[in-house]
């Protein structure tokens, strides 16, 4: 039977709104991710079937299917598709699961999937065209009576979402900021021991070369986050500390099966055990790695006790706090690397950023299971479980 294997899980670092990474166009650092991932393996690109990419704002720098441009801008074979998918902040994980679907059912034999976003150039709402209608549209007034409530502006607001999760979940702003700071910590940590060397390539932009993340925080406190404003609710609990950042950033793996990695004298990291997807309450919005983790636990026969490691994206603090409580899961094994909060959020790159990081994690410390699960706009969730091989 086949099965679809990792054999590497790259990405660049993730760069501040503004910072290092600003004037590096996204096609350019999509295809640096093809070129490192190609150059690291040893493989011929003529072999790749396709390219999944995941972008969540296709505009601008990242219209015109940026899967296809990353190849061409690769210098790969005119051979090699590829394709954009947008699943809101899961984009690039689901690539990774649409990739190994195709790879387990012989559609492909090596497949690349990841994603990219560049927050600096492409703005958050960017492909929302004036004069257009509002996102959402009919779909919107559905839950018209759920959305009158100040700070939704009478459309899905995820800032807003975030604040009724931890008002749901009575979650306090301390508790939130408490997270926050444990994320800038365990992630500053994880950098000064070179966790994340093996993972990330350098970026050169021409004035310089951009080789570490940027977003991380050192010496963040609870009194200092307690000073932010609350711009999603008056008196709220959601600022800028407590949510992740906005940030530049790609990454990408390379799946195939294990009996074409031994054809192809390639070393499989990890398999990719069980991937699923879900919907879940689209006003909140943030709740899906809840149904989704039970959903992917349930089809691998695995219990949450049997995961090594989760990596839950820190969209905001109350999105991994609600999914801890509900799933029981060991505080210690919760993103252990730090998240978004700390290192940022570039939509589209995301997903496949935290596969690599999870991945990684296992290689180095020789545990078996890691599950990552990302909330995403509109109210769905991936969830995927990773067994190092």
């Amino acid at each position: 039977m086949r099965d679809a294997v990792i054999v590497e899980a790259l990405r660049t670092p993730i760069g501040k709104r503004g910072g290092g990474l600003a004037e590096v166009h996204a096609v350019e650092l999509s295809a640096l991710i093809l070129s490192a991932i190609a150059e690291r393996t040893g493989i011929d690109p003529a072999v790749v079937d396709d390219v999944h990419w995941g972008s969540v704002q296709s505009v601008g720098q990242q219209s015109g299917n940026i899967g296809r441009m990353a190849v061409l801008a690769a210098g790969w074979p005119e051979s090699v598709p590829g394709f954009t998918m947008d699943r809101q902040c899961g984009s690039s994980q689901q690539a990774i699961s649409t990739a190994a679907a195709a790879v387990v059912s012989g559609q492909a034999d090596v497949v690349v999937a990841g994603g990219v976003e560049m927050m600096s150039a492409i703005p958050m709402g960017a492909s929302a065209v004036p004069g257009t209608g509002q996102m959402g549209g009919p779909a919107v007034t559905r839950y018209a009576d759920q959305l009158t409530d100040p700070g939704f502006g009478g459309m899905f607001n995820q800032g807003y979402g975030a604040e009724k999760i931890a008002e749901e979940w009575k979650l306090s702003r301390t508790q939130l900021d408490e997270y926050s700071v444990r994320s800038h910590e365990r992630a500053a940590a994880a950098q000064d021991a070179g966790d994340f060397d093996a993972e990330t390539i350098a970026v050169p932009t021409g004035a310089a070369t951009v080789k570490a993340d940027e977003g991380i925080r050192r010496g963040s406190t609870v009194d200092k986050l307690a000073t932010l404003k609350t711009p999603f609710k008056d008196g709220g609990l959601i600022s800028a500390g407590n949510a992740s950042q906005i940030s530049d950033g790609a990454a990408g793996v390379l799946i195939t099966t294990s009996e074409n990695a031994a054809r192809l004298g390639l070393k499989p990291l990890a398999r990719v055990h069980t991937a699923v997807v879900t919907g879940d309450d689209p006003v909140k919005m943030l709740t899906g790695p809840i149904p989704a983790t039970a959903l992917a636990l349930r089809k691998s026969g695995l219990s949450i006790d049997d995961i090594d490691a989760f990596e839950v994206n820190e969209a905001f603090a109350p999105v991994p706090l609600a999914w801890r409580i509900e799933t029981g899961a060991d505080d210690a094994k919760l993103n252990p690397l730090g998240g978004a909060i700390a290192l940022g959020h570039p939509l589209g790159c995301s997903g496949a950023r935290l596969a690599t990081t999870l991945i990684h994690y296992l290689v180095r410390t020789g545990k078996r299971y890691g599950l990552q699960t990302m909330c995403e706009g509109g109210g769905t969730a991936n969830a995927t479980i990773y067994e190092r091989i």
